[in-house]
């Protein structure tokens, strides 16, 4: 086209630079003195000359404006729409293992980085004298049972009173209570894990006096039971379910855990509008760790039969019409391009999907697309 333009143009210029002079003055004359033969004569010679210039036009190979680009055949997909969104990796079982009895620690079986198992006996507290009182206590509980025993056959016996029956009742059970009570401090001498775990850290070492502080003795962790904690925006409300699917991404560690929603929130946050979720996550190398950082992609929309387009050959027009080139006419590896107005549905990875406008086996024009324009001939 422009080829064309130019040739014109240069015609043009050649037949007025040749003739401007006298054919002006010659045009301006016949129009004063009124000749109307001499102006039909000049009109036929002007279109004679027109007609000389569509001839050569005619006779000239004038070619169509032409582009080199990519393309790519669109094919029907599975598409997902991934939530992505950050967290952090927890554990309810991370506890800082405290004493419940003030003392000397007597005794410390474990050391940082060992494995413990539920019950197992971590330390021991000096009972200052608890274990020596459990034992006077459990012979007045033995006297005051034989006592009330014995009461017990009299009385069934119809021989004493019944409030020597009772007295005896009240003092065995005040003694057992006594034993019971007494046990129950010894048994806060003694340091048991509260679950199967590793122990961490041990702040306190043997011959310490302890009690509880905000230190404790030891950290103990369990990494078998892992989860992801973090906030979704409350538009999210209803496609959240527990057993959702959700890939969790440990950049530090440069893997991806499988991981499904184990508990969604029932409260929204009125700050900032979101509820908050726990994804569990498996652990079988024991790399996960407490507070680290976690990636998650929650799947919440998914199509089994899509058409999608790669996002940045996507454009729009000055109708703010979104619209992407076809390949039309194709033959090998020429086409003509063809501008079509298409519906966008969720974009995600680099590539967004087609509601309308673009069909299964249409081939789209990638790269180059910047400089196509409606019609041009494509080489690709």
């Amino acid at each position: 086209m422009s080829k064309k333009i130019f040739i014109i143009s240069a015609l043009s210029l050649l037949l007025f630079a040749c003739g401007k002079k006298e054919d002006n003055t010659n045009i301006d004359t016949l129009i004063a003195s009124k000749d109307v033969k001499g102006l039909q004569a000049k009109k036929t010679l002007i279109q004679a000359d027109l007609a000389k210039i569509d001839e050569a036009l005619e006779t000239l190979d004038v070619k169509t404006e032409e582009a080199l680009v990519s393309v790519l055949t669109v094919k029907d997909t599975v598409f997902s729409h991934y939530l992505e969104i950050q967290g952090s990796v927890d554990t309810k079982e991370n506890i800082l293992v405290q004493p419940e009895y003030q003392g000397t620690l007597i005794e410390l079986n474990v050391k940082a980085g060992q494995r413990v198992t539920k019950g197992q006996i971590l330390g021991r507290i000096d009972d200052a004298g608890l274990s020596q009182q459990v034992a006077s206590q459990e012979n007045q509980y033995a006297l005051a049972k034989t006592t009330f025993e014995r009461q017990k056959n009299l009385w069934n016996q119809k021989i004493g009173s019944e409030i020597q029956y009772l007295q005896a009742q009240t003092q065995m059970i005040s003694a057992q209570r006594g034993v019971a009570q007494i046990k129950a401090q010894l048994a806060k001498t003694v340091i048991r894990a509260p679950f199967t775990g590793t122990i961490d850290e041990v702040f306190v070492e043997k011959g310490q006096v302890v009690a509880p502080s905000t230190q404790g003795l030891m950290r103990i962790v369990n990494l078998t039971n892992m989860y992801v904690s973090t906030s979704v925006p409350e538009t999210y409300i209803g496609k959240l379910k527990v057993g959702t699917q959700v890939d969790v991404i440990l950049s530090s560690l440069g893997k991806t855990y499988k991981g499904k929603v184990r508990q969604v929130g029932n409260f929204v946050n009125p700050s900032n509008r979101s509820f908050g979720i726990e994804v569990s996550v498996p652990n079988p190398e024991n790399l996960l760790r407490p507070n680290q950082v976690a990636n998650l992609k929650i799947t919440d929309y998914v199509s089994n039969n899509a058409v999608v387009v790669p996002t940045n050959v996507i454009q729009e027009d000055g109708q703010k019409n979104k619209y992407v080139f076809i390949v039309t006419n194709s033959n090998g590896k020429t086409g003509t391009a063809k501008k079509a107005i298409v519906k966008l549905g969720q974009s995600s990875d680099n590539v967004t999907e087609i509601l309308s406008g673009v069909s299964d086996n249409d081939i789209i024009v990638t790269e180059g697309a910047n400089a196509v324009s409606e019609g041009m001939k494509l080489n690709f």
